[in-house]
């Protein structure tokens, strides 16, 4: 079979790959070229230290980003409609792995039962909930147009309150959080009346204090999600880690202390920096100006990502965008604003730049979405 240039097919992949996205892919790609960096300089002296080769996180964070960029192009190629006709087999395939987790095939770590182990690889299942409930809900709109009642309101909720409980049960209590933001905006965006939103707020705060009050849990979860409030309480205990993050962004000062010199990184005065707390290694070393100049980038991702939700061709790509969006604006915010003591300390992984596999993936994965929306969108607008 021969293609010629004025044939409708070939002309049509010329005008989507016109509105390839390339400035979102080359910011991701710069942001997670830093994390590699800084999950390197945030490692490099503790595994020193301990007789291991300082390069062990660096090459598998750099493998985490090579697999990630296959996987955004792979999600980039297929027609997202397509995509989302598996839609339920996606959901479906997480929720099984999250049961699967929580049995004893699941690792058990740290007080919790997340993860899969696979020889020297972990593998997460929570980490991918969010993308499979943003595909479900996403899916569901789109089959079932009309106004948005009682009924299937109901059924998105139970669509949501399934993986949630399952994540909740680890305990993962922060990604519950994150799939909790992730399904408001896209009820917002698929146009829920106004009054069955206030109802859901009222609904979850409810919940929360019925949580809190019955402890249902554990006190030291708690503990991290108040312990913001009055940082000075246990800074040698439970606010130590909130208390160290704090101390090693503030000596970053103006321009920071040059990358791979910071005593707070270097010293691993900061619990889990490579992964929950890798901003901290941001603002020691980079300074309030480089931890500014991520923050911007992180903006204009989010930009791109609002853009392909605003120009999609249809609600099934705006919905798309609209979780993924709410996905990485929330990520950002919660992961920097509970290293600088403004937000609850949840274990959220800030977006391509903290330690770890499955999180890079689903990221990647999502930019793949963002792109595959992008390019087909129905009329072309200049970036």
């Amino acid at each position: 079979m021969t293609f010629t240039m004025a044939d409708p097919r070939v002309k049509a992949m010329k005008e989507t790959l016109q509105k390839f996205d390339y400035s979102l892919v080359l910011v991701t790609l710069a942001i997670s070229t830093l994390g590699v960096v800084m999950v390197y300089s945030a490692t490099k002296t503790k595994l020193a230290g301990l007789g291991l080769s300082s390069h062990y996180y660096l090459d598998r964070q750099a493998i985490f980003v090579a697999i990630g960029f296959v996987v955004m192009l792979v999600m980039s190629v297929f027609d997202y409609r397509r995509i989302a006709s598996l839609s339920y087999i996606i959901y479906g395939g997480i929720v099984l792995a999250l049961l699967g987790v929580l049995s004893s095939v699941g690792k058990r770590a740290l007080g919790s039962q997340r993860w899969f182990q696979f020889g020297p690889l972990q593998l997460q299942p929570s980490e991918f909930a969010a993308i499979g409930l943003i595909f479900a809900v996403a899916y569901f709109v789109e089959t079932n147009q009309g106004t948005i009642g009682v009924k299937k309101l109901t059924l998105i909720l139970a669509l949501a309150l399934v993986p949630m409980g399952l994540v909740i049960k680890q305990p993962d209590i922060g990604t519950a959080l994150i799939m909790g933001i992730v399904l408001s905006a896209m009820l917002v965006a698929a146009g829920v009346p106004l009054r069955y939103l206030l109802l859901l707020a009222l609904a979850a705060v409810a919940a929360v204090a019925l949580v809190v009050h019955f402890g249902i849990l554990q006190k030291y979860q708690v503990q991290r999600l108040t312990g913001f409030l009055n940082p000075n309480q246990g800074a040698l205990s439970t606010g130590y880690n909130l208390t160290e993050s704090k101390i090693a962004i503030g000596s970053g000062s103006l321009f920071g202390k040059g990358l791979f010199k910071g005593p707070q990184t270097n010293l691993a005065y900061v619990p889990e920096q490579q992964t929950d707390f890798i901003f901290t290694a941001v603002g020691e070393q980079l300074g309030f100006v480089g931890a500014t100049a991520l923050l911007l980038a992180f903006g204009f991702l989010s930009f791109r990502i609002w853009r392909a939700m605003r120009y999609a061709r249809d609600d099934l790509g705006r919905l798309l965008c609209s979780g993924i969006f709410a996905w990485v604006v929330y990520s950002v915010f919660q992961n920097a604003g509970m290293t600088m003591g403004i937000m609850p300390i949840t274990g959220i992984p800030l977006p391509f730049m903290s330690y770890g596999g499955s999180a890079s993936l689903a990221f990647f994965a999502c930019i793949g979405i963002v792109l595959n929306v992008g390019m087909r969108r129905s009329r072309f607008e200049r970036s």
